[in-house]
């Protein structure tokens, strides 16, 4: 039995695409099938027994920075590991695999991997750190019967993302999006089907009983490789001005102003956004290799969503 809290996201839908055995999302948004109100906030009170090789994925988070208060991230993320992981107590469940982020390692240049003692700079990245924590409290328990696995995925994109690389596509096919004080900014990231066929893959494969791993491409790729990739594969125009970080900054608080007066949001455009595109997250994703061969490059992902939009766009 596959439990799938959060699982009417981006991620979860995808997961539940490629489960061959049976599940059931509890979520706070509705999903097509075999749906539970669920809000991870609260007590989590299901009256049902679960069979012993349950698995339980915790997908269940606030996630977009910059845009909710600083203490929805604590009350999603963090109290919501609390509760997952008193459910998984409480119906004897020994499996958890927990999606957390690379947000823990924080901002910085050098070159970083799981060993890399964390350094989170935002109330997201704090909450996940935190989250990380109370599920390996948990595992700690009784580490011998209960198995964790903890994913650190990096910028996960396709279709029906609504996150950085649609923003990205979107403001280069309106010609709008200019390299922020540099191209040469690492990013790590993961398409989502190879994601979730990696979180399949380690449950299934792995000997251990508490795993911590990066799931991004072995080596992070530049923005203006990215950039270069979805020029080619969609036939927008390849962007090649770089525009000094703090003209940005200042045009991009400018614009925030306007919004909030004129109660118009401009999608993607806010100074937090354009600090992180020039800050690198050069995350290694080669402790993945060991386990999981990812099965497609950052070009067949791109050419694989644009396909699933029948080449109408990266939506």
């Amino acid at each position: 039995m596959n439990i799938i809290f959060g699982g009417s996201g981006f991620i979860g839908q995808n997961l539940i695409a490629d489960l061959t055995s049976e599940y059931h999302v509890y979520d706070i948004i509705k999903s097509k099938k075999n749906f539970h109100f669920c809000d991870v906030r609260n007590k989590i009170n299901i009256p049902k027994d679960f069979p012993d090789n349950s698995i339980i994925y915790n997908l269940a988070a606030l996630c977009t920075i910059p845009k909710y208060e600083e203490h929805e991230y604590y009350e999603t993320n963090v109290q919501g590991a609390l509760n997952i992981c008193d459910f998984a107590r409480d119906h004897n469940i020994n499996t958890i695999i927990f999606t957390s982020s690379i947000s823990p390692y924080g901002i910085r240049e050098s070159y970083v991997d799981e060993k890399s003692l964390p350094m989170p700079n935002n109330e997201y990245g704090v909450s996940k750190l935190i989250a990380e924590h109370i599920h390996l409290k948990w595992h700690a328990e009784d580490p011998k019967k209960r198995k964790l696995i903890i994913l650190r995925p990096g910028i996960v994109f396709g279709k029906n993302e609504n996150g950085n690389f649609t923003r990205l596509y979107t403001a280069m096919k309106k010609g709008l999006f200019f390299y922020p004080g540099r191209d040469d900014t690492k990013k790590a990231s993961i398409y989502v089907k190879d994601l979730v066929q990696a979180m399949l893959t380690i449950q299934n494969k792995s000997t251990k009983n508490l795993n911590l791993i990066n799931v991004c491409y072995p080596k992070a790729h530049s923005i203006k490789e990215i950039c270069q990739t979805i020029a080619k594969v969609t036939h927008v125009k390849n962007p090649k001005i770089i525009i000094p970080g703090i003209i940005l900054r200042l045009f991009s608080k400018i614009i925030v102003f306007l919004g909030n007066l004129l109660k118009i949001k401009f999608m993607g455009i806010h100074p937090d956004r354009i600090n992180k595109l020039m800050i690198s997250t050069n995350i290694s994703g080669k402790k993945l290799e060991n386990i999981y061969q990812i099965k497609y490059s950052m070009k067949e992902a791109i050419e694989d969503w644009f396909n699933e939009c029948n080449k109408k766009g990266l939506f």
